[in-house]
Formats: structure tokens, C-alpha cells, sequence
């Protein structure tokens, strides 16, 4: 993408009864799709009345509480689950299995397009006035809370890269306290690399689990007798996640209308299933750049990927590198 011509800060927003299962194989945080769509709605509700282009969303978590119980007995933890709403005779409903979970986030929207200086103010307060009239996740966003840290910041870039980084800089310190969401193929490539070493038959879900799971293995050092091995935790750099980044597709691209029952008659039609990648949760200071934050949608009709891409670690193959 090109370099936005401003960001906007929507900071501390509070979302209740997010998704928590964004795919078949994980739960936890929502996927990055999520928070792309979200801006890419808001986008086309805004349209009408300004003329600017969302091309990429930064997201920090500050606060993650995910809706679940460990019955007694139990070693393991479930969702909490709801009889809601009523059916039409006023009976409880059949139980719906679905994880929820309430966070604070903040989102920082790459913008492009061209904003008068005293117009600024009034586009940060009309964007999050739009961004609480809609859901996150399928979450709902509560009321905006008062005070300067809960107010949008809306900043206009300039061309050098060295005023830009300085404005990132100061950027960066109301995203803290809190964790952002990146992506890091890079780590997933090589250590199926490690993997193939010894199994040349391993391929990139093999890693992918491999980094996700608790490996307990008895090949740890014993600090009290170096010359024996002990059973422990293997742990790698980093507090790694898997995520669901997307989708690709597992059948032909029908025309709209042509699928009974699609929910959108006017769109072309195609069945596909979940993609995941390798991410990692750091701390905003750790970023040298706005580009390591921001998440892109991506589309690639001819393979069928439909997907969001981050450049953290600068990886030319990003793509490429997805489960």
C-alpha cells in the first residue's frame, strides 16, 4: 500500500460479548478479519460524506476476558452458555454453543485521502461516533467513556519519513498499556525448517501445532545435576498464537444467484474454509514502524485466498506462508 496520508486513534474501546471462536481449530481473541471488516464497514457508512479510504487497521489489546466457568469436578474450562432470547411462546431456547468474550481495544485506521486542518476534529469525533453505532465482532461497544485518554486523535502525516516516525513514536505511548496483534510467518517458516530436518514429511499445520501446544519433553537441562536431563516445559521466544487470518477457497466461483439460499444474491458465491497463520502479541513499543501495525485485507482470485496480511517481520511471501 501506499503511505496513508493520516491515522486515526480510536482508543479504548470496550467491546462486550465479542466472538471468541473465529475457527474450527482455535478460540481466543478475534480474528484479525474482524477488525478489518469493521473498518471496511465503517468506510462504506461514512461514504456519503467523506471522502477518505481505509487501508489498514493497527490492533491493541489492553484487556481480554473471555466468557468461561470450570465446573466442579472439572479440570477443564467451557464457555459460559446462554437460553437467549425467548422463543415466540415465551419458552427458554435450545442452548446455542458460542464462546463470548469482553475486551478493551484500541484500533489505529491507516487513512488515505485528504483532510482540511479544521476539519480534523470534527472527522476523529464523526468516525468514532460511527464506530459506536456498530459491532465488533459481533460484539457491542459500550458507551464512550470521558476523558482526554478516551478521545480519538486523528493525525495528518506528513511526506518525510522521519517526521513520520517521530509521530509514531508519540503514538505509540497511548497504546500502552496493551499488546499488539502481528503476524509472524516468519517464525512459522523456520521452524518448519527445524522440523523437516528430522521429518521431511512435516509440513506447515504440523508447525503451526507444534508452536501452539505445551510440549513437555525429558531432554531439559537439571540445574542441580548438569549431567542429567529432567522433563519440562520446551519454550520458545515470544508469546506466540495461532490465528485465523482468512479463507481459501474449496470450490468454483458461482455467479450471484446461482447457490440457492446465499445470502447475498448480488454477489458471486464460493465455499471455502479457514486459513491460519502465526501470530504474536508485542508490546507497542517494540515497533519501529507504522507498517509493522497495520493489518491489509488481501484477495487473490486466481488461488482463492481471501485473507488479512501484516508486515511485521517484513517477509516478501507472506502469503505463502498460511495454514
Amino acid at each position: 500500500m501506499n503511505n496513508p496520508d493520516a491515522v486515526i486513534l480510536l482508543p479504548c474501546l470496550q467491546v462486550q460479548n465479542a466472538n471468541a471462536v473465529s475457527g474450527p481449530l482455535t478460540w481466543g481473541f478475534p480474528s484479525p478479519t474482524a477488525f478489518a471488516g469493521f473498518i471496511h464497514a465503517m468506510q462504506r457508512k461514512v461514504a456519503d460524506e467523506l471522502a477518505l479510504r481505509f487501508e489498514g487497521v493497527g490492533i491493541v489489546c489492553h484487556r481480554f476476558e473471555p466468557q468461561v466457568s470450570r465446573p466442579a469436578g472439572k479440570y477443564t474450562q467451557v464457555f459460559n452458555l446462554t437460553r437467549n432470547p425467548l422463543t415466540k411462546d415465551g419458552s427458554t431456547a435450545a442452548i446455542v454453543e458460542e464462546g463470548r468474550a469482553h475486551m478493551e481495544i484500541s484500533l489505529l485506521i491507516a487513512i488515505q485521502g485528504r483532510i482540511d486542518s479544521d476539519e480534523i476534529e470534527f472527522v476523529a469525533q464523526r468516525l468514532m461516533q460511527v464506530a459506536h453505532t456498530m459491532r465488533l465482532a459481533g460484539g457491542s461497544l459500550l458507551p464512550q467513556r470521558q476523558g482526554k485518554r478516551y478521545e480519538p486523535q486523528l493525525l495528518m502525516l506528513p511526506q518525510s519519513e522521519v517526521e513520520r516516525d517521530a509521530i509514531f513514536r508519540k503514538l505509540k505511548r497511548r497504546l500502552l498499556p496493551g499488546f499488539a496483534l502481528v503476524q509472524r510467518e516468519d517464525r512459522l517458516a523456520d521452524h518448519l525448517g527445524e522440523m523437516r530436518a528430522t521429518n521431511a514429511n512435516a509440513n506447515a499445520l504440523d508447525a503451526l501445532l507444534d508452536l501452539a501446544r505445551l510440549n513437555i519433553e525429558p531432554d531439559q537441562p537439571n540445574p542441580d545435576k548438569p549431567e542429567e536431563k529432567q522433563w519440562g516445559i520446551r519454550r520458545h521466544p515470544g508469546w506466540l498464537v495461532p490465528i485465523p487470518v482468512g479463507y481459501a477457497a474449496i470450490s468454483a466461483l458461482y455467479q450471484p444467484g446461482e447457490v440457492l439460499n446465499a445470502r447475498d444474491d448480488g454477489t458471486p458465491f464460493r465455499f471455502v474454509e479457514s486459513l491460519y497463520s502465526l501470530g504474536e502479541w508485542v508490546s507497542p513499543h517494540r515497533l519501529t514502524s507504522l507498517q509493522q501495525l497495520l493489518w491489509h485485507h488481501h484477495s487473490d482470485i486466481e488461488r482463492g485466498l481471501y485473507c488479512c496480511v501484516n508486515h511485521y517481520s517484513n517477509q516478501p511471501d507472506t502469503i505463502n506462508n498460511i495454514v
